[in-house]
């Protein structure tokens, strides 16, 4: 299949794109109750705010370090086979601690550990869907397959917070492991038996000489020149220098701040997660404005302002937090959306995999520094003042 696919043969393709697409949905929600299980044990074994950003740096580093590479190998590789290993990959690791829980042996290390891995089989699985989605679906539906990509992490964070809290109550870690190991069988599944449709590529005598650091050069050469998309990397890793903090030590704000336990920070993901789904079909319906990078910019604006009424949100204010939260939730989820249609959109569908893992590692590449910053100075304030 060319890069030049039509429209119409990619209408052939959209029913198998989301089938493929269900089966990813599955595994995000596994992933997200895994995630949140694993936090809370965290807040709860140590209590401690550098713990918690420790652990958001083991999942980041692997997307800010590898992400790049992995991305321009994902354009290389056949991005199925990719979705599949890395799926795999990301299913074992979490039996892997599934066991150690059943021996009653994990400790703290183990969680950074599980972490880093699974991030690291994230740098390989986002850009290849990523890509894949602009191989079956045609430009016209781009923002409405975006936004429906938000609204679905949105139901995953709408769903996994209160069931997690609930089986938590209910059941052993173990056993909430395996759920995600379940859900990324599901993903897995359809793989099996449908392809998905390959960038042309450059001629063998060419390609031959050509290496990963060189594919990866261009990438970079590319967005150099895209002077719009490198001042919004700035504007995100600014953003990340400041807001994945916050949000990583959000277990803290609600046992220390507002009072509450796990039900509380399972309300506020949640709320987050109904106003990603509700943002993320708006979006669908309405499309955007006809510039898509002016519906994003104008919701990112939005976003800091409900941010901000979070921070400022007096200690008998959660359910002003929560109103705030759902607010983050509806902006970000319509200003990421039309973002990436931008991309998948304008980026060559045989560079999508580098550019989108090159625009992200930048975003994020700050985030640990605040990240590390963050961690003792709440601790300071928390426990030492």
């Amino acid at each position: 299949m060319s890069e030049r696919t039509s429209d119409s043969q990619k209408l052939g393709y959209m029913s198998k794109f989301f089938i493929i697409f269900g089966g990813q949905a599955f595994s995000l929600f596994g992933s997200r109750l895994v995630q949140f299980a694993l936090v809370w044990w965290l807040t709860k074994t140590s209590g401690s705010a550098s713990v918690l950003a420790f652990a958001s740096i083991m999942a980041i580093l692997p997307q800010v370090l590898f992400g790049p590479f992995a991305g321009t190998l994902v354009d290389r590789w056949d991005r199925r086979i990719v979705l599949m290993v890395s799926d795999g990959f990301i299913a074992l690791t979490v039996v892997g601690l599934a066991l150690l829980y059943m021996q009653g042996t994990v400790e703290i290390w183990h969680i950074y550990t599980v972490m880093f891995i699974r991030s690291l089989g994230g740098a390989f699985q986002w850009p290849a869907m990523q890509a894949s989605t602009t191989m079956m679906v045609s430009k016209k539906h781009l923002s409405r397959v975006s936004g429906l990509n938000q609204a679905i992490q949105g139901l995953a964070n709408i769903i996994a917070p209160p069931l997690g809290a609930l089986l938590l109550e209910l059941l052993p870690l173990q056993i909430i492991l395996a759920i995600d190991v379940s859900t990324a069988i599901l993903a897995i599944g359809p793989l099996l038996f449908i392809q998905i449709p390959q960038p042309i590529h450059i001629e063998a005598s060419v390609e031959s000489s050509s290496t990963v650091l060189t594919d990866l050069r261009d990438g970079l050469r590319y967005l150099w020149n895209w002077k719009g998309v490198m001042m919004i990397v700035v504007m995100g890793m600014v953003i990340n220098l400041l807001l994945n903090p916050a949000f990583s030590l959000t277990p803290i704000l609600v046992t220390n701040h507002f009072g509450g336990d796990v039900l509380e920070f399972a309300w506020l993901q949640s709320a987050l997660g109904i106003g990603m789904v509700l943002g993320g079909f708006v979006l669908g319906v309405w499309g955007g404005f006809k510039r898509r990078i002016k519906t994003a910019m104008l919701a990112l604006i939005l976003t800091g302002i409900s941010i901000t009424i979070i921070g400022v949100a007096p200690k008998n204010a959660f359910l002003v937090a929560m109103g705030a939260m759902f607010s983050v939730g509806f902006t970000n989820s319509i200003a990421n959306g039309s973002f990436f249609a931008v991309l998948q959109a304008s980026v060559p569908s045989k560079m999508q995999g580098r550019i989108f893992t090159l625009l992200a590692s930048g975003s994020m590449s700050m985030s640990p520094l605040g990240l590390m910053i963050a961690g003792p100075v709440i601790h300071l304030l928390l426990y030492d003042l």
